[in-house]
């Protein structure tokens, strides 16, 4: 049977990604731990041959957040956003600045989407 989530492979990348959030990941994750929205997320999630920063297997949704580097990564993210999708699974994109300027706004659109 084919691994899709949490693939053995990148164990030890997504351990080291939970170890080393960014600060942004840090506010988004208190808000979203413990099922504060009313729904379980796990952090840096394994989905075939990509890790995604939150996910939601209840309602099946994604957050990436996405720092300037995705700025030259336009191509990457598209291909990996249509692989994801291509499970029916929904990628909500946050900007880091939007969590630190306006993480009500953030945690609103996400209830929205829950």
């Amino acid at each position: 049977m084919y691994e899709i989530f949490n693939k053995s492979l990148l164990k030890d990348r997504r351990k080291e990604l939970r170890k080393s959030l960014t600060s942004q990941e840090f506010k988004l994750w208190f808000h979203l731990k413990n099922k504060k929205l009313g729904v379980k997320f796990r952090r840096q999630q394994g989905i075939g041959p990509y890790i995604a920063d939150f996910y939601c297997k209840e309602k099946n949704i994604i957050i990436e957040l996405d720092g300037s580097q995705h700025l030259n990564a336009k191509e990457y993210d598209k291909e990996r956003d249509s692989y994801i999708k291509s499970l029916n699974i929904k990628v909500l994109r946050f900007w880091n600045s939007e969590i630190d300027k306006n993480i009500n706004g953030t945690l609103l659109k996400i209830k929205e989407n829950l």
